[in-house]
């Protein structure tokens, strides 16, 4: 990991209610420590983030959004601003999540205008590429990735990428129970990391975390932080209880 801070996070999606997301919230803040060696963030629905926040306070647990818009207002039926995440007490939010992409049919180039949008209004964005199952078997899974890293760093400056993580999430292996080995995981993370050099160069290459996510849980949740390249994991279902995600933030005791 070459001195990047390994970084754990839960993506709760559409799931729990509000007295279960906040006692989860509770007890990740019972056990977190100073969040000196490692970083925690829990990306909550926006209709808990307020109540979210408040109950993290005093702690060093990361509070994000799932999604928001690029505009800052306006006749957007239904999304959410920068500004109003802000004002809830976000401090990141999740760009490009598959789901987003082929659910949603959110356009690639919309992951840079976000991108944009997170670093110009003091959020910390995880920008998220992967491929499906079908662009893997056609052996398309860089090609697809460049095109991902194209539109959603296509802004950014070298010296912005300490404040960008990119979270590489195989869609194949998303809630499926499938993990990609550690020889696909090391080289799509590899590549991801040699676009950056090459694009954004050797510094920005160093200081940016590349997450794994993809049906991340307590059983292979070292073998994956041992993958060089791996700087920590994007956690679905296993973040919804504590007893698979405590054990997942405290992969090395």
């Amino acid at each position: 990991m070459d001195g990047r801070k390994p970084y754990i996070a839960g993506n709760w999606k559409m799931n729990l209610d509000r007295s279960h997301a906040l006692d989860l919230i509770k007890t990740i803040k019972g056990r977190l420590g100073d969040g000196n060696d490692r970083e925690v963030a829990i990306f909550a629905p926006s209709v808990y983030l307020a109540d979210v926040s408040a109950v993290a306070q005093g702690s060093p647990l990361g509070i994000g959004a799932q999604n928001f818009h690029f505009e800052s207002e306006g006749a957007y039926t239904g999304e959410t601003s920068a500004n109003m995440l802000r004002e809830v007490g976000a401090d990141r939010v999740l760009i490009g999540h598959s789901e987003r992409r082929h659910i949603f049919r959110e356009p690639n180039d919309w992951s840079g205008r976000k991108v944009r949008k997170a670093l110009d209004e003091a959020l910390l964005p995880i920008l998220c590429v992967g491929e499906k199952l079908e662009e893997r078997q056609a052996n398309r899974t860089e090609r697809l990735l460049r095109r991902q890293l194209d539109a959603g760093l296509c802004d950014v400056q070298p010296e912005e990428m300490r404040r960008v993580t990119i979270a590489y999430e195989p869609v194949w292996a998303i809630g499926t129970g499938e993990v990609a080995t550690p020889e696909q995981a090391g080289e799509a993370h590899a590549f991801i990391r040699k676009w950056i050099h090459n694009k954004l160069g050797p510094e920005a290459a160093e200081l940016t975390r590349i997450l794994y996510g993809g049906s991340v849980k307590p059983d292979n949740i070292r073998g994956l932080l041992a993958i060089e390249d791996v700087d920590g994991a994007l956690v679905g279902g296993a973040s919804l209880k504590p007893d698979s995600f405590i054990p997942i933030i405290e992969f090395d005791q």
